[in-house]
């Protein structure tokens, strides 16, 4: 994760911005204060993030993924276990 300070990320705004949402990858924003500190993200890439925590918290909705992921997992297998005998 890259890291510029503050004076530059100002001086820089619509180039970091582009970045960013090009790179997909979050950008430290340092201060001399270290609790004044930020992390800027794309919104494309905020909005997957908080998404996903929703379906983590969710425990009906993340078990029931879990659920299909081993159902798809299982049938993987057996197709593969299927390819192996011929």
């Amino acid at each position: 994760m890259e890291a510029t300070t503050y004076s530059n990320f100002r001086k820089s705004l619509k180039s970091f911005m582009k970045q960013v949402n090009e790179d997909s990858e979050p950008l430290i924003v340092t201060n001399k204060n270290k609790e004044e500190d930020i992390v800027v993200m794309g919104k494309d890439d905020y909005d997957s993030l908080v998404e996903t925590m929703r379906i983590i918290e969710n425990k009906y909705l993340y078990n029931k993924i879990r659920r299909g992921r081993e159902q798809l997992d299982s049938k993987s297998n057996y197709h593969s276990w299927q390819s192996d005998k011929r």
